[in-house]
Protein backbone atom coordinates (compact mmCIF):
# COMPACT_ATOMS: atom_id res chain seq x y z
CA UNK A 1 0.00 0.00 0.00
CA UNK A 2 2.04 3.39 -1.13
CA UNK A 3 1.45 5.50 1.81
CA UNK A 4 3.78 8.26 0.68
CA UNK A 5 4.18 9.80 -2.75
CA UNK A 6 6.33 12.64 -3.43
CA UNK A 7 7.67 14.03 -7.18
CA UNK A 8 10.69 15.43 -6.81
CA UNK A 9 12.30 18.14 -9.67
CA UNK A 10 15.76 17.38 -9.03
CA UNK A 11 17.72 14.34 -8.70
CA UNK A 12 19.38 16.09 -5.66
CA UNK A 13 15.41 15.78 -3.96
CA UNK A 14 15.10 12.11 -5.15
CA UNK A 15 18.08 10.85 -3.54
CA UNK A 16 17.57 12.51 -0.13
CA UNK A 17 14.19 10.77 -0.47
CA UNK A 18 15.32 7.84 -1.59
CA UNK A 19 17.84 7.93 1.26
CA UNK A 20 15.28 7.88 3.70
CA UNK A 21 14.95 5.33 6.67
CA UNK A 22 11.96 4.25 8.11
CA UNK A 23 8.92 3.37 5.61
CA UNK A 24 10.54 1.32 2.39
CA UNK A 25 11.38 3.99 -0.17
CA UNK A 26 11.18 2.98 -3.68
CA UNK A 27 11.83 4.82 -6.84
CA UNK A 28 9.27 4.70 -9.49
CA UNK A 29 9.00 4.74 -13.31
CA UNK A 30 6.53 3.24 -14.80
CA UNK A 31 5.04 2.19 -11.96
CA UNK A 32 4.59 -1.61 -12.97
CA UNK A 33 7.13 -3.13 -10.64
CA UNK A 34 5.62 -1.50 -6.94
CA UNK A 35 2.06 -2.90 -7.92
CA UNK A 36 3.28 -6.26 -7.07
CA UNK A 37 4.78 -4.54 -3.66
CA UNK A 38 0.84 -3.25 -2.78
CA UNK A 39 0.15 -5.45 0.26
CA UNK A 40 2.73 -3.53 2.26
CA UNK A 41 3.05 -0.02 3.55
CA UNK A 42 5.79 1.77 1.18
CA UNK A 43 6.60 5.43 -0.23
CA UNK A 44 7.18 5.92 -3.58
CA UNK A 45 9.46 8.71 -5.23
CA UNK A 46 8.05 9.45 -8.96
CA UNK A 47 11.01 9.93 -11.28
CA UNK A 48 8.98 11.48 -14.19
CA UNK A 49 10.01 14.81 -14.08
CA UNK A 50 14.11 14.31 -14.01
CA UNK A 51 14.29 14.11 -17.26
CA UNK A 52 16.16 10.71 -17.69
CA UNK A 53 14.39 9.58 -20.52
CA UNK A 54 15.89 9.31 -24.12
CA UNK A 55 18.89 8.54 -26.33
CA UNK A 56 21.97 9.94 -27.04
CA UNK A 57 24.88 8.01 -29.38
CA UNK A 58 28.36 8.89 -28.13
CA UNK A 59 31.06 7.44 -30.55
CA UNK A 60 30.05 3.48 -30.86
CA UNK A 61 28.17 3.73 -27.38
CA UNK A 62 24.31 4.61 -27.10
CA UNK A 63 23.15 6.10 -23.91
CA UNK A 64 19.93 4.80 -22.56
CA UNK A 65 18.16 7.17 -19.92
CA UNK A 66 16.53 5.26 -17.10
CA UNK A 67 12.99 6.10 -17.20
CA UNK A 68 12.92 5.43 -20.75
CA UNK A 69 10.26 3.25 -21.67
CA UNK A 70 10.54 -0.55 -23.28
CA UNK A 71 8.57 0.25 -26.34
CA UNK A 72 10.74 3.37 -27.21
CA UNK A 73 13.75 1.35 -26.56
CA UNK A 74 12.45 -1.26 -29.03
CA UNK A 75 11.38 1.37 -31.75
CA UNK A 76 14.97 2.93 -31.12
CA UNK A 77 16.73 3.00 -34.80
CA UNK A 78 19.86 1.29 -34.99
CA UNK A 79 18.91 -1.21 -32.39
CA UNK A 80 20.37 -5.00 -32.98
CA UNK A 81 17.22 -7.16 -34.07
CA UNK A 82 18.28 -9.40 -31.42
CA UNK A 83 18.06 -6.62 -29.09
CA UNK A 84 14.36 -6.29 -30.17
CA UNK A 85 13.38 -9.76 -29.66
CA UNK A 86 14.51 -9.69 -26.25
CA UNK A 87 13.11 -6.39 -25.48
CA UNK A 88 9.54 -8.04 -27.46
CA UNK A 89 9.73 -10.99 -25.17
CA UNK A 90 9.90 -9.31 -21.96
CA UNK A 91 6.44 -8.25 -21.92
CA UNK A 92 3.28 -7.07 -23.35
CA UNK A 93 2.75 -3.98 -25.46
CA UNK A 94 0.42 -2.60 -22.76
CA UNK A 95 3.50 -3.13 -20.08
CA UNK A 96 6.69 -2.11 -22.35
CA UNK A 97 3.85 1.29 -22.77
CA UNK A 98 4.86 1.74 -19.50
CA UNK A 99 7.67 0.14 -18.13
CA UNK A 100 10.92 1.81 -18.37
CA UNK A 101 14.25 -0.12 -18.97
CA UNK A 102 15.99 0.37 -15.92
CA UNK A 103 12.74 -0.48 -13.75
CA UNK A 104 12.38 -3.62 -15.49
CA UNK A 105 16.24 -5.08 -14.52
CA UNK A 106 15.85 -3.76 -10.91
CA UNK A 107 13.08 -6.19 -10.80
CA UNK A 108 14.35 -8.75 -13.17
CA UNK A 109 14.31 -12.67 -12.24
CA UNK A 110 17.25 -14.92 -14.27
CA UNK A 111 13.79 -15.39 -16.77
CA UNK A 112 14.24 -12.12 -17.68
CA UNK A 113 14.96 -11.76 -21.77
CA UNK A 114 16.34 -7.87 -21.58
CA UNK A 115 18.55 -8.37 -18.64
CA UNK A 116 19.93 -11.64 -20.76
CA UNK A 117 20.59 -9.60 -23.57
CA UNK A 118 22.06 -6.50 -21.44
CA UNK A 119 24.26 -8.54 -19.49
CA UNK A 120 25.68 -10.60 -23.06
CA UNK A 121 26.53 -6.69 -24.22
CA UNK A 122 28.20 -6.13 -21.15
CA UNK A 123 26.21 -3.31 -20.41
CA UNK A 124 26.96 -0.54 -17.83
CA UNK A 125 25.37 1.52 -15.15
CA UNK A 126 25.74 5.34 -14.32
CA UNK A 127 24.74 5.50 -10.85
CA UNK A 128 24.03 8.10 -8.34
CA UNK A 129 24.12 8.77 -4.54
CA UNK A 130 23.26 11.43 -2.12
CA UNK A 131 27.23 10.64 -0.59
CA UNK A 132 28.96 11.33 -4.02
CA UNK A 133 28.48 14.37 -6.37
CA UNK A 134 29.81 12.31 -9.42
CA UNK A 135 28.20 9.45 -10.97
CA UNK A 136 29.49 5.77 -10.65
CA UNK A 137 29.83 2.99 -13.40
CA UNK A 138 29.28 -0.64 -12.50
CA UNK A 139 28.96 -3.66 -15.16
CA UNK A 140 24.67 -5.03 -15.01
CA UNK A 141 27.00 -8.40 -14.57
CA UNK A 142 28.47 -7.12 -11.08
CA UNK A 143 25.21 -5.61 -10.08
CA UNK A 144 22.27 -7.89 -10.60
CA UNK A 145 23.52 -10.84 -8.09
CA UNK A 146 23.33 -7.44 -5.48
CA UNK A 147 20.69 -5.67 -6.15
CA UNK A 148 19.21 -4.94 -2.88
CA UNK A 149 22.43 -4.00 -1.01
CA UNK A 150 23.76 -2.47 -4.16
CA UNK A 151 21.16 -0.15 -5.01
CA UNK A 152 20.41 1.09 -1.58
CA UNK A 153 20.73 4.66 -1.70
CA UNK A 154 21.29 4.72 -5.38
CA UNK A 155 19.57 5.81 -8.40
CA UNK A 156 20.58 4.57 -11.62
CA UNK A 157 19.87 7.50 -14.28
CA UNK A 158 21.30 5.93 -17.45
CA UNK A 159 22.54 2.53 -19.00
CA UNK A 160 24.96 2.19 -21.70
CA UNK A 161 25.55 -0.64 -24.91
CA UNK A 162 28.07 -0.99 -27.44
CA UNK A 163 26.65 -0.49 -31.06
CA UNK A 164 29.50 -1.64 -32.89
CA UNK A 165 28.39 -5.76 -31.23
CA UNK A 166 26.53 -7.73 -32.85
CA UNK A 167 23.99 -9.88 -30.81
CA UNK A 168 21.63 -12.83 -31.64
CA UNK A 169 18.63 -13.96 -28.93
CA UNK A 170 17.05 -17.10 -29.11
CA UNK A 171 14.45 -18.89 -26.50
CA UNK A 172 12.08 -21.31 -25.41
CA UNK A 173 8.66 -21.22 -22.92
CA UNK A 174 5.96 -23.22 -22.95
CA UNK A 175 3.84 -20.96 -24.76
CA UNK A 176 4.38 -18.27 -27.04
CA UNK A 177 3.01 -15.55 -23.91
CA UNK A 178 5.16 -16.90 -20.59
CA UNK A 179 8.65 -15.80 -19.87
CA UNK A 180 11.36 -18.16 -20.99
CA UNK A 181 12.21 -21.32 -19.75
CA UNK A 182 15.96 -20.97 -21.27
CA UNK A 183 17.38 -18.01 -23.22
CA UNK A 184 19.95 -17.05 -24.19
CA UNK A 185 21.94 -14.07 -26.04
CA UNK A 186 25.17 -14.07 -27.78
CA UNK A 187 27.23 -11.46 -28.57
CA UNK A 188 30.31 -10.17 -30.61
CA UNK A 189 32.68 -7.51 -30.77
CA UNK A 190 34.37 -6.68 -34.36
CA UNK A 191 37.93 -8.18 -32.69
CA UNK A 192 36.32 -11.62 -32.07
CA UNK A 193 35.31 -11.28 -28.39
CA UNK A 194 32.10 -13.13 -27.32
CA UNK A 195 29.37 -13.01 -24.51
CA UNK A 196 27.19 -15.50 -23.72
CA UNK A 197 24.18 -14.86 -20.97
CA UNK A 198 21.75 -17.82 -20.36
CA UNK A 199 18.28 -17.18 -18.46
CA UNK A 200 15.20 -19.14 -17.23
CA UNK A 201 16.51 -19.66 -14.09
CA UNK A 202 17.23 -18.48 -10.51
CA UNK A 203 17.11 -15.13 -9.40
CA UNK A 204 18.82 -13.36 -12.22
CA UNK A 205 20.74 -14.25 -15.59
CA UNK A 206 24.25 -15.42 -15.45
CA UNK A 207 26.99 -14.50 -17.97
CA UNK A 208 28.40 -18.19 -19.05
CA UNK A 209 31.13 -17.25 -21.46
CA UNK A 210 32.66 -14.21 -22.14
CA UNK A 211 36.14 -14.87 -24.74
CA UNK A 212 38.49 -13.78 -27.10
CA UNK A 213 36.51 -15.63 -29.93
CA UNK A 214 33.74 -18.09 -29.49
CA UNK A 215 35.92 -21.32 -28.90
CA UNK A 216 33.87 -23.45 -26.08
CA UNK A 217 31.22 -20.93 -25.78
CA UNK A 218 28.81 -24.16 -26.53
CA UNK A 219 30.01 -26.07 -23.78
CA UNK A 220 30.25 -23.54 -21.13
CA UNK A 221 26.58 -22.95 -21.55
CA UNK A 222 25.62 -26.37 -21.27
CA UNK A 223 28.32 -26.70 -18.04
CA UNK A 224 26.58 -23.43 -16.62
CA UNK A 225 23.03 -24.97 -16.33
CA UNK A 226 24.69 -28.02 -14.73
CA UNK A 227 22.53 -27.63 -11.31
CA UNK A 228 19.82 -25.33 -13.14
CA UNK A 229 16.68 -27.54 -12.16
CA UNK A 230 13.18 -26.50 -10.82
CA UNK A 231 10.01 -26.93 -11.33
CA UNK A 232 9.89 -25.23 -14.51
CA UNK A 233 12.34 -27.82 -15.90
CA UNK A 234 14.88 -30.25 -15.21
CA UNK A 235 18.91 -29.37 -15.17
CA UNK A 236 19.32 -31.57 -17.80
CA UNK A 237 16.71 -30.19 -19.97
CA UNK A 238 18.25 -26.93 -19.16
CA UNK A 239 21.77 -28.09 -20.38
CA UNK A 240 20.82 -29.58 -24.09
CA UNK A 241 18.30 -26.50 -24.34
CA UNK A 242 21.15 -23.84 -23.93
CA UNK A 243 23.77 -25.61 -26.10
CA UNK A 244 21.42 -25.88 -28.69
CA UNK A 245 20.33 -21.89 -28.11
CA UNK A 246 23.96 -21.44 -28.25
CA UNK A 247 24.47 -23.37 -31.77
CA UNK A 248 21.81 -21.70 -32.96
CA UNK A 249 22.73 -17.82 -32.14
CA UNK A 250 26.32 -18.74 -33.79
CA UNK A 251 24.76 -19.84 -36.61
CA UNK A 252 22.64 -16.66 -37.01
CA UNK A 253 25.54 -14.95 -36.43
CA UNK A 254 27.86 -16.57 -39.00
CA UNK A 255 25.13 -15.82 -41.45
Amino acid sequence: MIIEYYRPATIEEALELIGRVGVPVFPMGGGTALERSASRPLAVVDLQDLQLSGFRERGNQLEVGATTLLQAFLEQPGIPDGMRQAIAREASYNLRQVATVAGTLVVASGRSPLATAMLALDAKLALRSNLSASEESSGLGDLLPFRQAGLKGRLITRLTIPTNVSITFESTSRTPADLPIVCCAVATWPAGRTRVALGGHGPAPILAFDGPDAHGAEIAAREAYSRAGDEWATAAYRQDVAGLLVRRCMEELKG
